[in-house]
């Protein structure tokens, strides 16, 4: 679970190892960010200790972020969870609060939606969800939450997804269910 309440800063020792645990993932899958060196993502991150501090939820969580875009434009470096499978630290969650609070019994410890901001991260897109899936298999045996269009989610339910027969899938589910092998992926623009 994400350190809600605590202090949004990493002390100099977790930044050091969150850092060189994030160089070594970068290095190691350099296919997902072609043409991004190490030494500019490094700069931005020392720059944004509350992105840092996301990403270390992230990291805790299971997620295994990494980069996986650059965004000329806004200047910003794009990460998003790369664990194999949804990230084991968020999953059997609900979708948000409203989810979560009209479950009689039998209620979830947390919703994506709340965990995600908790985080300081945001639930990624079907968009990017198919990018995500353009840079390996990831969900071959869970699925995970992604933001859901509100004239869905009025309607009560909310969509997620997952990746089986080499293809990616977007299903339904009432927005208060929630199942062990179904969390969320984040993403985090530094």
């Amino acid at each position: 679970m994400p350190n809600v309440g605590a202090k949004k800063e990493l002390t100099a020792t977790q930044r050091d190892e969150l850092l060189k645990t994030l160089k070594a993932r970068f290095e190691k899958n350099k296919s997902r960010h072609p043409g991004l060196e190490w030494a500019k993502v490094q700069a931005k991150l020392e720059a944004n200790a509350g992105k840092l501090w996301s990403l270390n939820e992230m990291e805790a969580t299971s997620g295994e972020p990494d980069v996986v875009g650059h965004d000329k434009k806004a200047g910003e470096i794009i990460f998003y969870d790369c664990s194999a499978e949804s990230p084991a630290g968020r999953r059997s969650l609900c979708y948000d609060r409203k989810a979560l609070e009209s479950r009689k019994e039998h209620k979830p410890k947390n919703s994506a939606v709340e965990m995600a901001a908790a985080m300081g991260i945001e639930l990624l897109t079907e968009e990017q969800y198919r990018e995500l899936q353009r840079l390996g298999s990831f969900d071959t045996k869970t699925s995970s939450w992604v933001k859901t269009p509100p004239e869905i989610r009025r309607l009560g339910g909310a969509l997620f997804c997952d990746f089986r027969y080499d293809a990616v899938f977007v299903y339904h589910n009432g927005a208060e269910s929630y199942y062990a092998v179904r969390g969320f992926r984040g993403s985090l623009r530094v």
